[in-house]
């Protein structure tokens, strides 16, 4: 018995207006937020039939931004590097940071730009464990986060570093952080817009004050508390 098949484009897409879209989709992740926030919304009716990783970040309500393009970076050579005001300078490997005390939560994500994800599973290290290993002098004053795509930077005091829900994350709704949500590890402070969370981050430097980020430097305020606190 022969089977009958549709044709390509009897879908509501057709091939050639799905490959373009596709085609969009893929090469909008590196590019700005604007441009990345419209190709999610033309591609969201084809989230259906896109491959796992970009129909995962199209329903999810993810939108990825990056300054320049996303960094692969293997976990097995990724070190971290924690500097400045300490005691101790040290790198921590993966597996050093897995190995840390665990701490897990459930927050909201909010970006800036008006958008938002809901219940957000994170799972990594909290700072002050992390930064116990290398003994913050008592002239420490502020943390400095640098990102290894080599552009991207932000600082926070070291007070906003030790509030109870900040993290360093290395996984995300019980899974390992992908390299669109900044693998091997991020920053994450939930009480602040998501620009404070530098992804694909490899070093950490104590300082004695803070100092203005990537966008901060581009006319955002330093502090990104959503609920507007001075």
């Amino acid at each position: 018995m022969e089977i009958e098949r549709p044709a390509l484009d009897a879908r509501p897409y057709g091939r050639r207006t799905f490959l373009t879209l596709v085609a969009g989709g893929l090469t909008s992740l590196v590019w700005g937020p604007p441009v990345w926030g419209v190709a999610r919304d033309v591609l969201l009716p084809v989230a259906g039939v896109l491959p796992p990783p970009l129909a995962g970040l199209i329903r999810s309500g993810w939108r990825i931004y990056s300054v320049t393009s996303i960094p692969h970076v293997d976990r097995s050579t990724w070190r971290l590097k924690i500097d400045g005001l300490v005691e101790r300078p040290v790198e921590l490997s993966y597996a050093d940071l897995r190995a840390m005390p665990r701490a897990e939560q459930v927050t909201d994500f909010h970006c800036v730009t008006g958008w938002s994800v809901a219940n957000v599973r994170w799972a990594g290290v909290r700072f002050r464990d992390l930064l116990a290993v290398a003994r913050p002098l008592s002239t420490a004053q502020a943390v400095g986060f640098f990102s290894g795509d080599g552009a991207y930077s932000d600082s926070l005091t070291l007070d906003q570093t030790y509030l109870g829900d900040a993290m360093l994350a290395y996984e995300m709704d019980g899974k390992p952080l992908t390299r669109p949500h900044g693998a091997p590890a991020r920053v994450v402070i939930p009480e602040m817009y998501g620009y404070k969370g530098v992804k694909w981050l490899n070093q950490i430097t104590l300082l004695d004050q803070p100092f203005d980020g990537y966008w901060e430097t581009r006319g955002y305020d330093r502090n990104a508390w959503i609920d507007h606190r001075a």
